[in-house]
């Protein structure tokens, strides 16, 4: 029987792999040596029903199946969980092509910012879509991070800095399946240029929180020179705390403004970017239980220092990958492609880049005891790497690795089709 129709089969043996890798242990997140830690399979399968793992092993231990069973041919094909993408901002209109020719002649990230360029070109174009337009405009994008084994991911909006645009991002990311964080503090709009970050922060808590809180599952903020501080930043954190919101930061971008410790202060999930992170923010972080996310495709695109993955993994901090997936400063879906950052940029080996985007970034997710893992009850979010060696993930440098792509035990994208 085929497993490629359009409803997951109740039962669905995953056959003949040349390997399977899942992160070990069952706790989350991993660090330290654990961070390292991945099982691998040779000869191996993968048995799904009802949407779920029920069983992994190898090929000459499974037994006689009863029933009617689904078969998938995983020969010559390595498995490795669905890819999680715990921070995009992939909800927007437009594109900043234009932006980055300028910054290829020479115009930096700020110098951008401050002429009305940057975050505010890309809040014009999303301000001025309509919520149809926008579920067109994330459709695609998540057709592409699927194609790039992206089973579950987070998305931001924070492209409105309006009351109804931003409601309407949040809107657009939960009706497409993926986690909406509210990033109504991202930069400061024109509107409130003359009234300051304060007023606008203001406007925030009271007019769009109520109703932000309702649909998103996380806040977030840009701490950082030029868009919130740390007063504003703790003041916006923990009204959004008080209404039930996990709390995320951006956070060391260009300077060390102060993230690190609000962060480790209100209990976030996590601090994310990190590519200004010095030695007492690395020795903070790894003595909290605050995840450091690291985006190297946003220090590649700007040209930036990257982020210290090595010193923050061997201080003993958790730390989780994406892609920053947006349309200025990381135009990038792949997590595989940053994978093979993490490995040659950032000093982290395979099995600890393959950690950080599975079961640490469902950590920050909070997903972590359903997604991020191929064992016995966890969601059948399979990805299958075109190779007999899973490494290959990141060793193939922006190559097409991903071979076929399941969410809950149903094929979501194949290479062949």
């Amino acid at each position: 029987m085929s497993a490629s129709g359009v409803e997951a089969p109740d039962r669905l043996l995953i056959r003949d792999l040349a390997q399977l890798a899942t992160p070990s242990r069952r706790s989350a997140p991993l660090r330290r040596a654990e961070l390292g830690a991945v099982d691998v399979i040779e000869n191996a399968y993968v048995l799904c029903e009802q949407g779920r793992i029920n069983h992994v092993g190898k090929m000459r231990d499974l037994g006689p199946l009863t029933g009617e069973v689904a078969e998938l041919d995983g020969r010559g094909l390595s498995a490795i969980p669905g890819l999680v993408d715990c921070h995009t901002h992939a909800c927007f209109a437009g594109d900043r092509v234009g932006e980055f020719a300028l910054r290829a002649s020479g115009a930096s990230y700020e110098e951008l910012h401050a002429a009305g360029g940057g975050i505010l070109s890309t809040v014009r174009a999303t301000r001025d879509a309509d919520e149809a337009r926008l579920d067109t405009a994330l459709e695609r994008h998540v057709a592409w991070m699927l194609r790039s084994g992206t089973t579950t991911f987070e998305a931001k909006s924070g492209y409105g800095l309006d009351r109804e645009t931003e409601l309407a991002q949040l809107r657009v990311v939960r009706r497409a399946g993926g986690i909406p964080t509210w990033l109504g503090a991202h930069a400061v709009p024109p509107e409130f240029t003359d009234a300051g970050p304060a007023a606008y922060v203001d406007f925030l808590l009271a007019e769009v929180l109520p109703d932000a809180a309702q649909v998103a599952e996380a806040a977030d903020i840009f701490l950082e020179r030029g868009a919130f501080g740390v007063e504003e930043a703790r003041r916006y954190l923990q009204a959004c705390q008080n209404v039930g919101l996990a709390l995320r930061l951006h956070g060391d971008q260009f300077t060390e403004a102060g993230a690190i410790p609000l962060a480790i202060e209100l209990g976030a999930r996590s601090v994310d970017h990190l590519e200004s992170t010095g030695p007492g923010g690395i020795a903070a972080l790894a003595a909290s239980d605050v995840v450091g996310v690291l985006l190297p495709a946003s220090a590649l695109f700007l040209g930036r220092p990257m982020p210290p993955g090595r010193a923050l993994a061997d201080a003993g901090a958790a730390v989780a990958l994406a892609t920053d997936f947006n349309p200025g400063s990381a135009f990038c879906e792949s997590l595989p492609l940053i994978c093979s950052l993490a490995c040659t940029q950032l000093g982290l080996s395979p099995e600890e880049a393959l950690t950080a985007c599975t079961v640490n970034a469902a950590h920050v997710l909070e997903r972590a005891h359903r997604k991020g893992r191929l064992a016995p009850g966890y969601d059948a979010d399979i990805v299958l790497i075109g190779a007999d060696d899973w490494r290959h993930l990141a060793y193939h440098l922006g190559g097409p690795v991903v071979h076929t792509v399941l969410q809950g035990g149903r094929i979501s994208w194949n290479s062949r089709a």
